[in-house]
């Protein structure tokens, strides 16, 4: 679950250094705020749709987004 605490960050980092709250970011994705602070503490696994959300919300792109994140061993 390393890969949702770093994307998680990278949200959080990001509404941080636009100054809005975790409500704005809910408001401007259409999620649930209480879904926002969840994916902030990387409490789950989101999908493709939901990172777009949250990247156009917070205007950026994806990849931005999932910087630092890194693949999983299929293995």
């Amino acid at each position: 679950m390393q890969q949702s605490k770093t994307l998680g960050q990278n949200v959080r980092r990001r509404r941080q250094k636009l100054g809005i709250s975790q409500e704005e970011l809910a408001l401007r994705s259409g999620l649930n705020r209480t879904y926002v602070t969840d994916v902030e503490l990387g409490k789950y696994n989101v999908t493709l749709l939901t990172i777009c959300k949250l990247a156009g919300a917070l205007e950026c792109r994806p990849s931005e987004l999932l910087r630092g994140v890194s693949p999983v061993d299929s293995k």
